[in-house]
């Protein structure tokens, strides 16, 4: 499965957002990487902005081009604003609500632990990240991956981490994705529009 695996801290220095996850490379370093990060640069064009916008919302959720540009592609054609209904996708995705149930610390370890077969979908084992959840569905630890360490680890630190879409059953290990999340809720720093804007072109 491809995937992005280059230098991380590096990438969320270029957007100046710790998008990974916390990252003391964007808070001891507040410039872009590289021997010009320092210096003065050059205004960017209305293109570039752009660009590094959907760049931005690439690297966040762990998702290569190809997929991207399908995933706008059947957002434009949903009812409803398009960069809202992107975003809205994006955060159906099982990788995306394994780490926002606090299941794993960061979407690289949902990604893992997904494709490791240690997530159920209700209750069938499902080993695609990228797999798009319905409201009602049901995303659980495998039985008898309850008590892996990084799993314990990363549910031991979700305290405080919820969201109105979603809910979760500390007992069971099982959350149950509600809706569709609305757009003021989503924490993401990302200006979708800019997003529809480079497609549109």
């Amino acid at each position: 499965m491809a995937r992005y695996t280059g230098p991380r801290a590096k990438v969320a220095r270029r957007f100046s957002d710790p998008i990974f996850g916390p990252s003391k490379a964007v808070t001891k370093k507040a410039y872009p990487p590289g021997q010009h990060g320092r210096g003065r640069r050059r205004k960017q064009s209305e293109y570039a902005i752009q660009l590094m916008e959907k760049q931005k919302a690439k690297y966040t959720y762990g998702v290569l081009e190809r997929q991207f540009a399908n995933l706008f592609h059947k957002a434009s054609r949903k009812g409803g604003i398009t960069g809202t209904v992107l975003l809205q996708l994006l955060e159906s995705r099982l990788d995306n609500a394994v780490f926002r149930l606090g299941i794993a610390p960061t979407r690289r370890a949902a990604r893992q632990l997904v494709t490791h077969k240690h997530i159920t979908v209700n209750g069938e084992v499902v080993n695609i990240p990228s797999f798009a959840l319905r409201p009602g569905d049901k995303v659980g630890v495998r039985e008898k991956s309850k008590s892996l360490e990084a799993v314990v680890d990363s549910l031991a630190g979700r305290a405080g981490k919820k969201f109105s879409w979603m809910e979760w059953n500390a007992d069971s290990m099982e959350g149950t994705f509600i809706n569709v999340p609305p757009r003021e809720e989503i924490p993401e720093n990302i200006q979708e529009q800019l997003i529809v804007e480079l497609y549109s072109k």
